[in-house]
């Protein structure tokens, strides 16, 4: 049997030019930047960054094929230094050949596998194509960064992965030398389930017309052959941080329909309840504030629930905190208010505080007029020393705290009113 026997449909339909790739319109379209560049005879060094199967190899080997070049593949999985240098170093199959090295996953070479390239890619002795998945922001090092484009692949549309689904089945028929069939919704639920991954939408395929009695693809063999759903998630990753941003940015938008979508995206696809309860209080907090200062509590007792009775009925429970938080007033004052007290602590100098205001536990310093004039605000009417000043004197008409007119903090802002009323008849005294 010989060794290509095995080969995937996904291989097997890799593009050799632009005409048959599919997808990416905005890279390789009519005057899209990478199709320019080929047609100009150049190709730089670059990276591509988007979720699997959206055709990031297909294009490498695109490349090779219309430039003409040499293309060396290096998998950041299993190659070392060593193995970076031996590619590089290794004779050109033709001298007129560009060399282009391509590295999968180059976001798990560590800081020294990357620096390994820097020289070749500056002399351009190498085009360096690196795919990735993860942000090139923050698992490429700035060195290479700086010498490399960045272009970002999108997830294929439904619309292309219809027409890569129509090509695939064209060449298993040719193939096979068969006519393949499909029940009734089964190509929309192949193009649904691959969530705009090539790869994925042709193993699907490729399984189902394998198993397909007759050549007809039912509903049955297809949902055999696409197996159990995963979401696109990674605990350490951009999926992570983006679907945590897509909750927390629901709540404080109010709409308790979208953080109730993003908080179970999150625990379905294995995403840590600990985490998603520290970011729901860190909500009640920036996001809501004093607008209503029960959300704080409802979120604590929340999260006490999970960790008593186990996640059967404390998801509910957080989900019970999601919705409140949603539909609680919302205000950022008591944030702002925390921000601009640590600007100025971090910017200013260290002010002195003011003789009233510092402690006086010994004869001495009562004699340096440690708190001397000092009111006692309890012995005040309404408990409340009016002109008092409590802020350093450089400070002294610092207001960090604006309450918003929302929720509790209404009320907040009316005792904030009333209080400067009697600073204002003190001072008139």
């Amino acid at each position: 049997m010989s060794s290509t026997a095995f080969e995937p449909l996904a291989s097997i339909l890799r593009p050799r030019s632009f005409k048959d790739y599919v997808g990416q319109t905005h890279l390789v379209g009519d005057q899209a930047p990478i199709r320019k560049m080929v047609e100009q005879g150049q190709c730089y060094s670059m990276l591509l960054w988007g979720p699997p199967g959206i055709g990031k190899t297909s294009l490498v080997e695109v490349l090779k094929h219309e430039l003409d070049a040499q293309l060396i593949y290096l998998s950041a999985i299993n190659s070392g230094v060593k193995d970076i240098r031996a590619a590089v170093d290794a004779p050109d199959d033709l001298l007129s050949q560009r060399k282009i090295v391509f590295v999968d996953e180059i976001h798990r070479f560590n800081k020294a596998q990357q620096d390994a390239f820097l020289p070749f890619v500056e002399s351009g002795k190498i085009i360096l194509i690196g795919a990735t998945t993860e942000n090139p922001s923050f698992s490429i090092n700035r060195a290479l960064l700086s010498r490399m484009r960045v272009f970002i692949l999108n997830a294929l549309s439904d619309q292309e992965l219809g027409d890569l689904l129509e090509k695939a089945t064209q060449h298993l028929e040719q193939q096979k030398s068969v006519q393949i069939s499909f029940e009734e919704g089964v190509k929309a639920s192949f193009i649904s389930h691959s969530e705009g991954d090539a790869r994925r939408l042709l193993l699907s395929l490729e399984i189902a017309s394998d198993s397909a009695s007759d050549n007809v693809i039912t509903r049955k063999i297809a949902a055999m052959s696409m197996g159990v759903k995963t979401l696109n998630y990674d605990k350490n990753g951009d999926a992570h941080y983006d679907l945590l941003s897509a909750f927390h940015k629901s709540v404080r938008g109010s709409s308790p329909d979208g953080a109730l979508y993003w908080f179970v995206r999150l625990l379905e696809s294995g995403g840590d309840i600990q985490a998603i309860s520290r970011r729901l209080l860190a909500i009640a907090s920036e996001d809501i504030g004093n607008a209503d200062p029960k959300a704080l509590q409802v979120c604590l007792n929340a999260w006490d629930i999970y960790n008593r009775v186990g996640a059967a009925e404390g998801e509910r429970a957080i989900a019970q905190a999601v919705i409140y938080c949603a539909l609680a007033p919302k205000s950022n004052a008591v944030y702002n208010a925390f921000k601009a007290a640590k600007r100025d602590v971090e910017n200013n100098a260290a002010f002195a505080v003011p003789n009233h205001l510092r402690n006086a536990p010994t004869a001495l310093a009562k004699e340096m007029n440690h708190g001397k004039n000092y009111r006692y605000a309890h012995n005040e009417t309404h408990a409340y020393a009016a002109g008092e000043q409590y802020l350093p004197e450089e400070l002294s008409q610092t207001k960090y705290y604006q309450p918003s007119e929302r929720g509790f903090e209404k009320t907040l802002s009316q005792k904030m009113a009333f209080l400067r009323q009697l600073d204002e008849q003190h001072q008139q005294k």
